[in-house]
Parts: structure tokens; sequence; C-alpha cells
């Protein structure tokens, strides 16, 4: 039987942002251990989860340039190597902060080349009725990723240490680079060559401002700057992340200093809101395929109605989470939270390849910028809140502590669903 060669693409970028994730549950978890066990603050543990930020956040736009000049693929081999290496020789040690400062910006920066690197392999593989499904199966390859996290890692910095947790992702690392490295390919196979070349010195037409056509052959900078269906993407891709990196980073400390509960003893439950969104991703691309394939909605209308319902449910889920005070309630809350937050994928992260196929590397560093300055504002902040609430009331268990934590992501959902909808575009702008 014959089975394409995208697939396989698409296979392989889904294990790329799988892995990737279990590396950032993974450091979350492991740290959380260390550094509760060598008495760190809630405030530096906050400074600590960041810092990966900050790396990944300046290798964003490089990453999606450096993709389209010199091919996805070597960009992909190359960052997987370097933050694998780094997971094998860095040491676990809360003590050792300029080390692991360090380590986690180099970590930062080689993973900020991933997502802007996929996004310029997919729109060179995938053709048009495949894109919506397609993006969101790699996608949905970061839920399954923190799923595994969850389920697998804390049992494991239980039964080896926290330091076992890096030799496991170097290991994951270097197995994907080799799969990568042997399988993957800039250039589809000439039956699978559906869409227009990315890389090369072919001209484009580019739409001006007011509303005439140019040739160009370099990137259009100030137009992608300008875009206001740019600018909705950036702000849902903000909003998103903030939401996300919040939940992944500070629940573990939710469950165990929150609810009192530890994380081990609830096996394999910790993991249903990163499956909820593995399964809600991968629902909202055959949907969104679907709605535009048999014209039930444009291109337009279907990223915006997944998007508005995804993010209006996730933001009523995030703000009620405090008032769960269970575990299971918790894993319930999260779990509808997270997964509508993934359906909105549907909406607002395929829409760059809507609006901007040859650019949708570059597009996606600008747009994965806010997403990745959401994760250093909002993983930081969410520690100066929780050690401001526990200087007021001496104790994270009260429910108040939570209410602001879980009260902003919400908020900015609701936000930036309005903003897509009025901005957000479905034709192709740039080409």
């Amino acid at each position: 039987t014959y089975f394409p060669s995208r697939y396989l693409i698409v296979i392989l970028t889904f294990a790329c942002t799988c892995v990737c994730y279990v590396e950032r549950v993974g450091f979350s978890i492991a740290y959380t251990a260390a550094a509760d066990a060598a008495g760190v603050n809630q405030s530096r543990k906050g400074i600590i989860l960041a810092v990966f930020y900050y790396g990944y956040a300046i290798s964003q736009v490089p990453g999606g340039w450096a993709a389209q000049k010199i091919g996805g693929r070597s960009v992909l081999l190359l960052s997987f190597v370097l933050w694998s290496l780094t997971c094998a020789f860095v040491p676990l040690d809360p003590n050792r902060t300029a080390v692991l400062v360090t380590a986690r910006l180099l970590v930062g920066a080689s993973q900020g080349f991933v997502f802007p690197a996929i996004h310029t392999v997919l729109a060179q593989w995938v053709p048009q009725n495949e894109k919506s499904r397609s993006v969101s199966l790699t996608t949905s390859g970061m839920y399954f990723g923190a799923a595994l996290g969850m389920l697998l890692l804390p049992t494991l910095v239980e039964v080896r240490g926290p330091e076992s947790v890096f030799k496991a992702e170097a290991v994951m690392g270097i197995a994907w680079s080799l799969a990568w490295f042997k399988y993957a390919a800039d250039d589809p196979p000439p039956s699978e060559n559906l869409r227009l070349p990315i890389n090369g010195p072919a001209k484009e037409k580019v739409e001006d401002d007011d509303g005439s056509s140019r040739n160009s052959s370099k990137v259009p900078w100030g137009l992608i700057l300008r875009s206001l269906p740019v600018f909705a993407i950036v702000v849902n891709n903000f909003t998103f992340h903030y939401a996300l990196y919040v939940i992944m980073n500070w629940l573990p400390t939710y469950f165990e200093s929150g609810l009192r509960h530890s994380l081990r003893e609830m096996g394999s439950s910790k993991m249903m809101p990163y499956l909820n969104m593995f399964v809600f991703s991968n629902v909202g691309g055959v949907v969104a395929d679907r709605l535009i394939a048999k014209k039930i909605l444009s291109v337009a209308g279907t990223r915006k109605l997944l998007n508005s319902v995804g993010f209006s449910v996730a933001a009523v889920a995030l703000m009620s989470l405090p008032s769960f005070r269970t575990p299971e309630g918790v894993v319930a809350c999260s779990s509808v939270g997270l997964g509508f937050l993934a359906l909105g994928r549907a909406g607002f992260a395929v829409n760059h390849m809507d609006i901007a196929p040859r650019y949708a590397g570059i597009v996606m560093g600008i747009s994965n910028t806010a997403g990745t300055l959401a994760g250093i504002v909002g993983v930081d902040l969410t520690g100066r809140i929780l050690e401001s609430a526990k200087a007021s009331n001496s104790d994270l268990a009260n429910a108040d502590s939570w209410r602001l934590v879980f009260m902003i992501p919400g908020l900015l959902c609701i936000v930036s669903s309005v903003v897509f909808v009025l901005l957000a575009r479905g034709d192709r702008i740039f080409e």
C-alpha cells in the first residue's frame, strides 16, 4: 500500500513536539523536586522556570529566517542536537544558579528554532485540504508529550532522583535526531510536490497597503509587522501560551501546596488535562478541514468559529479552577480548560499558513515570540503573586491565594477571541 512521504514528515514533526514538551514538563517536575528539597523559595523558582523562555524568545524570528534560508530539516536537526547534549551534560543542582540559568537559556534558544522550522516544512509538504489536521496533529504532540511527562516522570524522580529526568530526555532527543536525519527532507518528491517552493530565488507577488502588487524576492518585513491579521494571530498566541505555561509550570505546585496532595499519588489522572488537549487539538483540525472542504464556512469563518468557542469555554474553566478543592475536581476543570484551549488552535495556529504560506515560518516565529514572552511574564508573575499571597495569608492552601493566578489567563482568553473575530482573515495576504 502506498504511504505518502508527507505522512511520515507529519508523524516525525508530531514526535518532535512530543519530545520537546516531555523536556519542558520534565524540567518543571525535576527542578521543583530538587528546589523544594533545597528550600528554594517560590519567587526564585519562578525565575529559574522562566529563564527557558528568554532563550526561547530571542531565537523565534531567527529560527523562521534560518528555516526559510537553509531549510527546516537542518534547523530542526541542529536544534535537537544542541538541547539534547545540554540535558546530557548539565547537572541539576538548584544551588548552582548560574549553571542552571546558562543551561536553560541554551535549551530555550535551541528549542526556539523548532516551531518556525516545523511550519516552514509543513507549508512545503502539506496540501491545502490536509492543512488543519496536519498542523493540529503536529502541535498535539505538545500535549501528548506533556501527558507522558506528567504520568511517568514523577515516578522516575521518586525512584532514580531528579537528575535521571535530564538523562532520559537527552536519550529521547538524540533518538529523534537520528530518525529525522535518516528520513526527513526539505523538498517533497515530485509526486507530492503540491506546494510552491519556500526556498530559493523565485520571486513572489506581495500586496502593498494601497492594494497594488509588486514582485519581491525579499521577506516583506514591514507588511508583515503592520498587518492586522498577523496582529490577531500574535495576540491569540500570547494568550494561549500564557495559560498553557502557567498551568504547565505551576499546576504541580498547585497540587502539592494548594491541595496538599502528592502528584505521585494521583496516578494516571494527572495526565488527563494534556491528553484532553491532544484529543481536542486533533478534533479541531478534522472539524476545520471538513467545514472548509464542504464549503459550510469560509476559511476565515472556520478559524474564527473554532477560535472563539475554544477560548470562551477555556476562559470560564480557568477562572473557575480555584473553586475546586479536590484533586479530581481540579483535574476535571483543568482538562476542560486546556482541552478547549487546544481546540482554539485550529483557529489562530493554522492561520499562519492561510495568510502567508510562503512566510509561514517567519510569521510563526513572530507570533511564537509573543507566546514566549507570555511564558516569561506568566511564569515569573505567577511566582511573584504566590509569594505575595503567601506573605499575606501564610498558606498557599487557601483558594484565595490562587484566584488571581487563573483569573488573568481567563480574561486574556475573552479579549483575544474578540480581537481574532474582528481582525483575522483566511485568504493569502502576502502571496
